[in-house]
């Protein structure tokens, strides 16, 4: 990680030139220690002595995880454009716009799903807390949320009509906790998950 020793009359002064020295938007994108602090000395002239301090540019976790993604999508030959649609302290939603949306939702948002998590992997390599990247294409997010909540009632009446289980597809967790939450005032079922992942789903069973 780059990193410069920079002097100032007051170490407000040190930090401002430090971030315009790493090319941090502001102080925030910067870590800094205090190497010498500042010296009025004598009259204010002699012996006096600037502050010293060493900073290092701090990346912004969502703007680390936006980079990753325009070069995903470069490497793959599509023409998609990456707009970070909101960003709050432990989480940053994205959306890709371009003329192929289906290439990179895939079948059932599978590479979706596969590129969300690498923008999280990478965006976790700079956040200091667990971060949630989330991804959406042509509205896909909501659109196979209510694919999910009419397929959990569907299945709730099912198990209910037969008396059985009714085992779902292996499933993301942000997919299981829709089916969990579409079917949780259903007092007449329940749901768990089981298996492992990748291969984790959910089990729909009358109460």
């Amino acid at each position: 990680m780059k990193s410069v020793k920079v002097s100032g009359k007051t170490i407000e002064e040190a930090v401002a030139f430090a971030v315009t020295q790493l090319h941090a938007k502001t102080k925030d994108n910067i870590d800094y220690n205090v190497v010498e602090e500042p010296k009025k000395g004598f009259l204010g002239l002699i012996g006096s002595r600037p502050a010293l301090i060493e900073a290092r540019y701090k990346p912004d976790p969502a703007e680390e995880a936006q980079r990753f993604l325009s070069r995903v999508l470069e490497d793959m030959g599509v023409e998609i454009q990456v707009v970070k649609a909101e960003s709050r302290d432990r989480e940053a939603v994205f959306h890709l716009y371009g003329e192929e949306p289906g290439v990179i939702i895939g079948k059932h948002g599978k590479t979706l799903d596969s590129l969300q998590y690498l923008a999280q992997l990478a965006a976790n390599r700079y956040a200091k807390k667990q971060m949630t990247i989330t991804l959406d294409a042509e509205n896909y997010r909501q659109r196979r949320r209510e694919t999910l909540e009419d397929l959990a009632e569907k299945l709730a009446s099912k198990a209910e009509r037969t008396g059985g289980q009714v085992v779902l597809e292996p499933m993301p967790p942000q997919e299981r906790k829709i089916i969990h939450a579409a079917l949780q005032s259903n007092q007449r079922i329940k749901t768990y998950s089981s298996g492992t992942e990748p291969r984790r789903y959910i089990v729909i069973a009358p109460a």
